[in-house]
């Protein structure tokens, strides 16, 4: 079921009047855009349910993040980030209360962290697992630069 939500919410992005978007009463808002900007140069609104997936996969992200990228996550590690990575994303999609803007921004973020996520379960051929975390690292790093989040750090990415 979980898997199910990330794939809708993934789904969502490319197609915003179906998927997740029928299924769960969310909003309409149009095409979702390809890329990220701020909202007339300053960044956008969030809300409880927002701020609070987002700060849970920012400490889990962060704490697994050193040991991918040392190699000793174990492959029972990345399901178990995965599994709280999707039901996190699962929640915020469920509960948004963004404008239909804010939310249009927000869907390029899940579609970020979407294919991190899917990376780093290993549903990705040819793509490292840690590279996954990596992907979701910096799809969090995006969300702190373009909306309104007190005191959302970003997470120290490795270098290579």
């Amino acid at each position: 079921m979980k898997r199910h939500t990330l794939l809708l919410a993934a789904m969502t992005l490319a197609f915003p009047l179906t998927g997740l978007a029928a299924e769960s009463g969310h909003h309409d808002h149009g095409a979702a855009p390809q890329k990220i900007q701020l909202n007339a140069g300053k960044k956008w609104p969030t809300d409880e349910a927002l701020r609070k997936g987002m700060s849970a996969m920012r400490t889990h992200v962060a704490t697994a993040l050193p040991a991918a990228h040392a190699g000793k996550l174990t492959p029972a590690q990345y399901e178990a980030l995965g599994k709280e990575l999707n039901t996190q994303v699962g929640d915020i999609v469920r509960n948004c209360k963004l404008d239909p803007k804010a939310d249009a921004q927000l869907h390029v973020v899940i579609g970020d962290l979407a294919e991190g996520i899917e990376t780093l379960e290993g549903k990705r051929q040819g793509k490292e697992r840690a590279s996954g975390v990596v992907r979701v690292a910096q799809a969090l790093n995006a969300y702190g630069k373009y909306f309104d989040h007190a005191g959302f750090k970003a997470i120290k990415l490795p270098q290579h």
